[in-house]
């Protein structure tokens, strides 16, 4: 059963790698690089401070510090305990998709950080915004899923690396969120 699943995420990662143009490979580049993010965190950092101020405001970005941060090691823990070749690693199918851009990564891809991540802050703080902002939510959660499907047009993660780093990154805010939250009321009230 685990071959299987593996076989056809491999067919699905192909099928989905190849569906790529370099029209579109800049736009895939661009929103898959860590720095092209940083206005939209600001964004959310300014809004975190009009709805909390200050304080909480700097609570949690120390929450979201150690949330990405754990997200990130819990990351490379799989990376090495399962020891799954990126695809452009992997020789058997290197020669059948496209690689876009100069570099791999490093050579294990189970699960994909950048999912991982993305998703992470998408849910936090569509969780910590959305009593003021309700439509914020669903446009953050949109972004992770365009940050985390560059993965697999660039050619380094499986889809199956990408989904189970998007749950990674779900399940990792959700909890942060709570712990945020009993932390405001306990030591903020």
């Amino acid at each position: 059963m685990i071959d299987s699943l593996i076989n056809k995420d491999i067919e699905l990662f192909i099928y989905l790698n190849n569906l790529g143009t370099t029209q579109w490979d800049g736009f895939w580049l661009f929103t898959s690089n860590k720095y092209s993010a940083i206005p939209l965190y600001l964004i959310l950092l300014f809004l975190t401070y009009k709805q909390f101020g200050l304080k909480k405001t700097f609570v949690a970005l120390l929450f979201v510090v150690l949330l990405i941060a754990f997200s990130d090691q819990t990351s490379n823990l799989f990376k090495y305990g399962f020891k799954r070749l990126r695809p452009c690693h992997n020789e058997n199918i290197s020669h059948l998709i496209r690689l876009v851009g100069n570099r791999c990564g490093g050579l294990y891809g189970y699960f994909s950080a950048h999912a991982a991540n993305s998703m992470a802050i998408a849910v936090f703080f569509g969780l910590l915004l959305r009593s003021k902002l309700k439509n914020l939510f669903p446009i953050l959660i949109v972004w992770a899923m365009v940050v985390s499907y560059s993965r697999i047009y660039l050619g380094v993660h499986y889809p199956l690396d990408v989904v189970t780093g998007m749950l990674i990154g779900l399940i990792y805010a959700s909890l942060f969120y709570v712990f945020f939250k009993a932390f405001l009321k306990k030591f903020m009230n």
